[in-house]
């Protein structure tokens, strides 16, 4: 298996995305919303196996300062084999210089952030919509 990463989504195939994302339990992505949250993002990494999308990851940045990567997804059947590694490296090239970033995880994943280089913040704050998911990840 020889994958590669991208970071355009010009010829994304969507339906592939959703499946990943559904597949992994995140129900509510439709394709509509996935391509407004690739395209308002400012970096993003797309890794392929030949034609077939693997994962992804996203993140938004200032440009300056601050930055923030959000899923970072890899199908279950691509999973354990560095691929979810190399897009966190890629989406960190792409912003290198920013002075923070910052990372939202979904729970159990913390260790693999961890080798990263990510480490828990001190002050760190959220609020959710969806009550389900502030039970989940709010103090």
């Amino acid at each position: 298996m020889k994958v590669s990463l991208s970071n355009c989504i010009e010829d994304v195939e969507w339906s592939r995305m959703k499946e990943i994302y559904h597949s992994l339990g995140w129900k509510n992505h439709d394709e509509e919303k996935i391509k407004k949250v690739f395209q308002s993002s400012s970096v993003v990494a797309i890794a392929y196996d030949e034609d077939n999308i693997a994962g992804f990851g996203r993140a938004l940045s200032d440009g300056v300062f601050n930055a923030a990567i959000y899923d970072v997804v890899v199908d279950e059947h691509y999973q354990n084999k560095g691929i979810g590694q190399r897009i966190i490296e890629n989406l960190l090239a792409q912003l290198d210089g920013i002075s923070c970033v910052h990372l939202v995880s979904t729970a159990g994943n913390e260790e693999f952030y961890r080798k990263a280089g990510f480490r828990k913040m001190k002050t760190g704050m959220a609020r959710y919509l969806n009550l389900s998911l502030a039970k989940e990840y709010l103090e």
